[in-house]
């Protein structure tokens, strides 16, 4: 019998995956896999653009899937006056069209990256995990 402890559990954690055993090379893959892909939808994301849209059209902004403000097109119609009142309105648009832009960022984001987040395991409700609020962590506290 072997004196190293690990020794009956680098069978069942190192091996091809035999009897109760865990195939980490395959796990390993799979891992390295689900990184690719999400660095591929990541750079995708960032060189994605959107337009926002507000009051039919009268004012459109452009954003970078990485929410960088690109351009804004104001049509004249947007402006129906030179006077403070007016161009505070415009103001109000413009954040508008960008809150809106912003919301189709968010939703681009979700239809890329969220099925990658689908496959990932949720640890937040593992019981013992260290720094888990109301959980004890590794030493039982």
């Amino acid at each position: 019998m072997s004196q190293n402890p690990f020794d009956a559990l680098a069978g069942g954690l190192g091996g091809a995956g035999g009897p109760g055993g865990l195939d980490l090379g395959a796990l390993l893959q799979q891992a390295q896999q689900m990184q690719d892909q999400l660095q591929e939808a990541q750079q995708r994301l960032a060189e994605a653009t959107v337009d926002g849209t507000v009051a039919g059209g009268a004012v459109t902004v452009t954003v970078t899937g990485s929410g960088e403000l690109t351009a804004v097109t104001i049509t004249p119609e947007a402006l129906d006056g030179t006077d403070a009142e007016a161009l505070a309105d415009l103001g109000d648009l413009v954040v508008a069209a960008f809150r809106d832009a912003r919301a189709k960022v968010d939703e681009l984001a979700e239809q890329l990256l969220g099925p990658l987040a689908g496959g990932m395991p949720d640890l937040g409700g593992m019981p013992g995990l260290p720094g888990q609020p109301g959980q004890p962590g590794q030493l039982g506290f």
